[in-house]
């Protein structure tokens, strides 16, 4: 049941890099897996004589979920962009519950909500500008491919950060999920590498940041979450057709979301049951 249950979160959290608005480092926090991920990193020689076991099927269901994804999502977007973005967008609603527990897990003072409040505002005018304002449009080339690795590791190791919805305003997201998903050396030699190595450069500092300013770091993600979910809401439609379909995509994306974690918390329960 434990193998198969971080297969199957290893799977999201992979997806969770490709999906836009969703955040795989928010999914890994979501599931219990922050933690003892960015332990590894920061202290393998302590970490992983604990959580070698987490491993094989954590690396194995991210590299489905990162691949097939991709090449899932890249027909999904070509069927219908308005209702694959529901979809996404009822995934990131179904977390936020769970979000704002972990957030709340070491108290809530005036300075969290402040925070809360600065990077929703900073995020949502940022990305509502290049988006919807400037219009700005990024000639997909090595180096923006290499930024698009370094956003997806930013994703990763802080949780909140939604790599594709940057893309998605800078008019990088198609053309990079095409590459991946047809494997194209260019895309993969270029994002790969900025990935992995933002993992391994950030992941101490956001290690700091979390242990020194807990509440005031998480309430600070979920302003992120929510403001980056609030700029990717589709504002035009095909037809009543498709109204339909994003509502029912969208409470299908909740209602998984939802459960996931509530299995994740009955699991950790039992463990922790078990363990007592």
């Amino acid at each position: 049941m434990r193998w198969l249950r971080n297969l199957l979160c290893g799977i999201l959290i992979g997806a969770g890099a490709i999906l836009p608005g969703v955040s795989g480092g928010v999914l890994a926090v979501v599931f219990d897996i922050y933690r003892p991920f960015m332990e590894i990193l920061t202290h393998p020689k302590r970490a992983l004589p604990q959580y070698w076991r987490w491993l094989p099927p954590l690396g194995l269901g991210w590299c489905i979920g990162f691949m097939a994804f991709a090449k899932g999502i890249a027909a999904a977007i070509d069927s219908s962009n308005t209702v694959t973005t529901w979809l996404f967008i009822g995934l990131i609603v179904g977390t936020i519950p769970a979000l704002f527990r972990e957030a709340g897990k070491e108290g809530r003072s005036a300075a969290s909500w402040i925070s809360l409040v600065l990077c929703a505002g900073g995020v949502f005018a940022g990305l509502f500008y290049v988006s919807r304002v400037a219009c700005f449009s990024a000639e997909p080339s090595f180096w923006w491919y290499n930024f698009c690795g370094v956003l997806w590791g930013m994703g990763i190791v802080i949780p909140g950060m939604t790599s594709s919805s940057v893309m998605m305003a800078l008019d990088l997201y198609q053309p990079v999920l095409e590459g991946l998903a047809n494997l194209d050396f260019l895309v993969l030699s270029a994002s790969l590498p900025g990935l992995f190595l933002t993992v391994f450069l950030l992941a101490r500092l956001v290690t700091w940041c979390f242990r020194r300013w807990y509440a005031v770091a998480f309430h600070g993600i979920f302003g992120i979450v929510v403001a980056s979910t609030v700029v990717i809401v589709p504002s035009v439609y095909r037809g009543a057709g498709e109204i339909v379909l994003s509502a029912l995509c969208c409470v299908g994306g909740f209602f998984l979301a939802f459960f996931l974690a509530r299995l994740d918390r009955k699991i950790q329960a039992e463990t922790s049951g078990m363990s007592v």
